[in-house]
């Protein structure tokens, strides 16, 4: 019999009711708390509590937690036993499967609901999508967010196989000639609620900061590049960017200049043979800057402002910086020191940087509402999902139906 399986009763729980030798019940497994007790966000004095040390505390941690928390392997190896005659009640939602949590979904999805929007092809979509984020994102994002590295280079290639890397830039002729989803999708009947549905359905891995990392660079910074850059420059850095194998940022923002872009100080001159922009200045609050090999970069010229595409050389220094979220984003503060730049890696005529600039901006902002909206419903969702398994206990005892999380 493994430790998994061991069988204790009720009465041998009871007895390990103290600080140093402490086990709880949860819906029928038994778990020796006692070194983790201390290590608990809530405080020893939660575990310790008459109605939980030694006790069912069933209840008291579905109040307050998903089932999620107890499949992470660090609270998974707490584990030593069950309890004989009783067998599991909540149980994880299938991989894909939609949730029971009320208005943990979006309407469309929800039974009785109909939108004129979705079709069964934006269903379809939706449970590929999903499928996809619980089985090869959500644990990399889970991991990333707690030690901050960047999203690992696995599921970078995992999307590139699906061109969900490509897709993440909404509808446009750079999907063309490109098999969506494995053929789920035509490019050419690819819209925007295919790339809301992608964006809703990434951001339920509740990572802000990874979510960011895992391309938000490449939604803002590769547009100008397809829009105004030269056929053969743009061609080499799609492909390189959409095969998952190098990655981009837009390079705006400076410390003297965050919402101004009109105010920026990184200045590029031409060299004296005229081929060359010599860069120079500093960037800061990057998006995946810690890790791009290209910079769409924004800067003062003599005639006003030009946007430049900068591969990583020689002059380029990129420093992570924390900031209020995961560093797995790869937010980085950027210098560039007399960086040599090929005058066809003008995105743009020199004097209209602010116009390619400007252009973007309405679909950055398209990318940034949905994850953001969603993820304050997400974080909303988990402390009602929590109150909404206590509520079904009351009266019962033990909960009664399968949960799932929102």
């Amino acid at each position: 019999m493994s430790a998994k399986t061991a069988e204790f009763t009720k009465e041998e729980v009871e007895k390990h009711n103290k600080a140093g030798d402490l086990w709880i019940i949860v819906d029928s497994k038994v778990y020796d708390v006692s070194r983790f007790a201390a290590m608990h966000p809530g405080g020893l004095s939660v575990l310790t509590d008459e109605e939980v040390a030694g006790q069912d505390a069933t209840e008291a941690f579905f109040s307050l937690h998903r089932y999620e928390v107890l499949q992470r392997p660090q609270y998974a190896r707490l584990q030593i036993g069950v309890i004989p005659g009783e067998s599991q009640v909540v149980k994880p939602k299938a991989i894909g499967a939609l949730s029971d949590v009320p208005y943990a979904e979006p309407t469309w999805l929800t039974s009785g609901y109909h939108s004129p929007y979705y079709t069964d092809n934006h269903r379809k979509f939706q449970v590929a999508i999903r499928k996809f984020v619980e089985e090869v994102i959500l644990p990399d994002a889970q991991a990333r967010e707690e030690d901050g590295k960047r999203p690992s280079q696995h599921v970078f290639d995992e999307m590139a196989k699906l061109n969900i890397i490509a897709m993440r830039l909404g509808p446009g002729k750079h999907l063309q000639g490109r098999q969506l989803m494995g053929g789920l999708v035509k490019a050419e009947e690819f819209d925007p609620f295919h790339e809301l549905i992608m964006a809703q359905e990434i951001a339920r891995c509740n990572a802000r900061g990874y979510t960011d990392g895992l391309g938000g660079g490449t939604c803002i910074g590769l547009p100008p590049v397809i829009n105004f850059g030269k056929p053969e420059i743009r061609d080499k850095v799609v492909d390189d960017v959409f095969s998952g194998k190098k990655f981009v940022c837009l390079a705006i923002s400076e410390a003297f200049a965050g919402s101004d872009v009109a105010g920026l100080k990184c200045f590029a001159k031409k060299s004296e043979d005229g081929k060359h922009w010599i860069v120079n200045g500093t960037k800061k609050w990057i998006t995946n800057g810690a890790f791009s090999d290209y910079f769409t970069v924004g800067c003062r010229t003599e005639k006003g402002m030009v946007v430049l595409l900068i591969e990583r050389q020689e002059g380029v220094e990129t420093k992570l910086i924390k900031t209020s979220y995961s560093t797995a984003a790869g937010t980085a503060f950027i210098t560039f020191e007399n960086v040599k730049v090929p005058v066809e890696n003008t995105l743009g005529p020199d004097g209209k940087g602010l116009h390619v600039i400007l252009s973007n901006f309405n679909h950055e902002r398209c990318v940034s509402c949905p994850v953001e909206a969603s993820r304050l419903i997400m974080i909303l969702i988990h402390f009602e999902a929590g109150a909404w398994r206590a509520l079904q206990s009351r009266g019962k005892g033990r909960l009664s139906k399968s949960a799932s999380n929102g």
